[in-house]
């Protein structure tokens, strides 16, 4: 049993992002809400304040979808609030939200919604440049599944602030969690065999009907190869020829493939931070996937004893990490940026957090203890970047721990909010 969810049916969660949400529709026409499916969007677009109320459509109703292709204007006819989901299957539509802002004098008010960037964002900025907001809705938190407040430690990492040496919870064990996923629909899965096909119907659903609607695929038997290959290689450098080579497939069509996994939302690239001017860099992106459930599964890990001693298990952790980084980061104004810091050398950052002209690089630690010697590599980052930055130590264990003038040593439960 999740020891984060107990009850027997899926009940709504709020996200951090609804606040977010909520101040850019008191400022904007148009918000824009895309992530990956099955990451709650559509929930959140239905429950959240101040959206509850607003007259809602879904183009996967067949009726609405024809009413799109017949009369688009007669969907906000009388309304001046209006949620549109799954729009990316009529861009056609986009124009007639265009004129309906214009003509209203930005009375009227749209939340768009779709789980293909692709297509969805490349209309949104043809369409309604200057008049929409962009959010991306990520695999829910354990934080957010706690119904706490989003932590501001980041935020405050940022703006140079290093937290005292305290002690502060019990040791965090995330890892039955992990093995489990972060999609909402997970929560109430009591049983393995249950998480396990939903993880099979949700490969399935993805393959037989999402990429078909923004791809032409010649072979989803391909593409699923390529997924379990990257899956293989999360939290790794991206080496496209040997993905290619294994997958029996060419660069070209290897490159679609992963194009499309990041349009989708499924991977994401985590690019080599690229400021220094003295010290010789790594330029490939590592690559994550969205929710490192995904990945395992992908990889074939279907039991916590299996996940625990797989080679991979370090970079699937970093990749949990990774993927509850990003939340915090984008919960910022402006948003924060990832990426990673890697020599020539083999000098190595996991994860560097960027915002303006602030840094705080990030070493991902799976043990419960933690040491001077940890933090080597962040050491030799701020003697390149001495200016504006801080080193943390994300670890399993229970205290602040002071590492370096600049660098401490984090418990991972404080940046997931539990």
């Amino acid at each position: 049993m999740n020891r984060f969810y107990s009850d027997t049916e899926l009940k709504y969660i709020p996200r951090w992002l609804t606040g977010a949400l909520g101040d850019a529709l008191r400022q904007f026409p148009v918000v824009v809400l895309t992530g990956a499916r099955q990451v709650g969007k559509s929930t959140l677009l239905r429950h959240a304040e101040p959206l509850a109320g607003w007259k809602y459509y879904t183009l996967d109703d067949f009726d609405v979808l024809q009413q799109v292709e017949r009369d688009p204007r007669a969907l906000w006819a009388g309304t001046l609030n209006l949620i549109i989901d799954e729009v990316q299957k009529a861009p056609q539509l986009l124009p007639a939200v265009k004129r309906a802002v214009d003509e209203s004098d930005r009375q009227i008010r749209f939340v768009l919604s779709g789980s293909a960037n692709l297509m969805l964002m490349q209309h949104v900025s043809e369409s309604l440049a200057g008049r929409a907001v962009y959010f991306v809705l990520h695999p829910i938190t354990p934080g957010e599944v706690a119904r706490k407040a989003a932590p501001t430690i980041l935020l405050e990492l940022l703006a140079g602030s290093l937290p005292e040496e305290r002690q502060v919870s019990q040791s965090l064990d995330l890892f039955p969690e992990i093995l489990r996923g972060w999609m909402p629909a997970l929560l109430p899965l009591e049983t393995s065999q249950a998480i396990l096909q939903w993880w099979e119907g949700y490969i399935a659903t993805y393959l037989e009907r999402d990429l078909r609607q923004i791809a032409q695929i010649d072979s989803l038997v391909d593409f699923r190869r390529v997924m379990q290959l990257l899956a293989l290689r999360t939290g790794q450098l991206l080496n496209q020829s040997e993905v290619a080579r294994d997958a029996s497939l060419t660069q070209p069509t290897t490159h679609r493939y992963i194009n499309l996994l990041e349009a989708t939302y499924l991977l994401q690239r985590l690019p080599a931070y690229s400021a220094s001017r003295t010290t010789r860099l790594v330029k490939s992106p590592k690559v994550h996937w969205a929710d490192s459930a995904l990945a395992i599964y992908l990889a074939g890990y279907y039991d916590l004893q299996s996940l625990l001693q797989a080679r991979e298990w370090g970079n699937l952790y970093e990749t949990f990490v990774v993927q509850n980084l990003r939340v915090l980061a984008e919960l910022l104004t402006p948003r924060a940026h990832l990426s990673f810091w890697r020599t020539t050398t083999g000098k190595e950052v996991d994860v560097v957090i960027e915002q303006g002209r602030r840094l705080v690089a990030c070493e991902i630690k799976l043990s419960e203890s933690v040491s001077f010697f940890d933090a080597d590599a962040l050491r030799a980052f701020l003697v390149e970047h001495p200016k504006n930055a801080v080193g943390l130590v994300i670890y399993r264990g229970d205290a602040i721990k002071r590492l370096d003038e600049k660098i401490v040593a984090l418990p991972l439960g404080l940046l997931l909010g539990v």
